[in-house]
């Protein structure tokens, strides 16, 4: 029969004093003070009828006693600890997955942090992300196909029924191979342009506006080798082998630039920054879930700004 005495703070307080060597180092680690763990371990003492450790010079040593009870006691805790984890994995295993949906910058930059931050929580949660279009996403949001939307701020005809909240600023960049003609600083990159490919966004993408009015106010009214793409890694791989020109969100190409694998023309892009953030219907209340990932979010976005 268990002896009722023996609890689980003596099982935990044993194993680490064991664990440790130490009792100073075992209350760091525990988060109490040194009597309360040298009155720990003398009650599991009482409850055993023997002693667990003993004395060694100025430290502590376990006895054979306690090395007996260490394989038991480590096993309990052990099984204590995988018992929670299966009713914590079993509750959440029917409940629907988290649906965000997540521009490509968002994506390279926000999410992989967000999500490293969301499964220390372990709620066990399931999480699907989808990287596409801001004007699709929003209507996969509105439809019920997604449960958040993270990016660019969309006009106010297209906001109705949705609430945003605002993370940090974004603009467009200009980006290009390192050793591009145009970074030889000689004359106006905007001068140049159509000598060049140019990947531009798409028609349906959020930012083709703020991109074609910062283009003609800079004089360049016609494009006459363009590809449109949202596609970063043909991006990428596109510009590593050719003179292109890429116009995207600077966090899609923020990581390239600082490794020297692409750099930036010498453009002020400063006006076409917009706002970048969580976007979900206004009716929506999230779970709980949902709730700890999107303060994951808020800070993965805090950590770049």
């Amino acid at each position: 029969m268990i002896d009722s005495r023996v609890k689980f703070r003596h099982l935990q307080t044993f194993v680490e004093v064991a664990r440790q060597k130490s009792v100073m180092k075992a209350a760091e680690l525990l988060h109490v003070s040194q009597p309360a763990v040298t009155k720990t371990i003398r009650e599991l003492e009482q409850a055993l009828g023997v002693d667990v450790f003993e004395r060694d010079g100025r430290g502590i040593k376990i006895t054979r006693y306690g090395e007996v009870f260490l394989r038991h006691a480590g096993a309990a805790l052990t099984a204590l600890r995988q018992g929670l984890d299966s009713v914590s994995q079993e509750q959440f295993a029917d409940a629907p997955p988290i649906r965000i949906g997540a521009l490509p910058t968002v994506s390279s930059r926000i999410m992989p942090r967000a999500m490293e931050l969301f499964l220390k929580e372990r709620t066990w949660s399931r999480v699907k992300i989808v990287t596409g279009e801001n004007a699709v996403l929003l209507e996969q949001l509105r439809v019920g196909d997604l449960d958040i939307v993270v990016g660019r701020l969309a006009g106010a005809e297209k906001m109705a029924g949705f609430s945003f909240e605002h993370l940090y600023s974004e603009q467009v960049v200009f980006a290009v191979r390192a050793g591009h003609p145009l970074l030889s600083g000689g004359q106006s990159p905007f001068s140049g342009f159509g000598d060049y490919t140019v990947l531009m966004p798409t028609r349906g993408s959020i930012i083709r506006p703020v991109v074609e009015n910062f283009l003609i106010a800079n004089g360049v009214s016609s494009l006459p080798n363009q590809i449109e793409t949202v596609s970063d890694s043909f991006g990428r791989a596109f510009l590593r082998s050719s003179d292109a020109i890429w116009i995207i969100s600077n966090g899609v190409v923020a990581d390239d630039v600082a490794d020297g694998r692409l750099a930036l023309l010498p453009v002020d892009t400063g006006e076409t920054r917009g706002p970048v953030g969580l976007t979900m219907r206004a009716d929506a209340v999230p779970s709980a879930p949902q709730s700890i990932l999107m303060q994951t979010i808020r800070e993965a976005a805090g950590e770049l700004s």
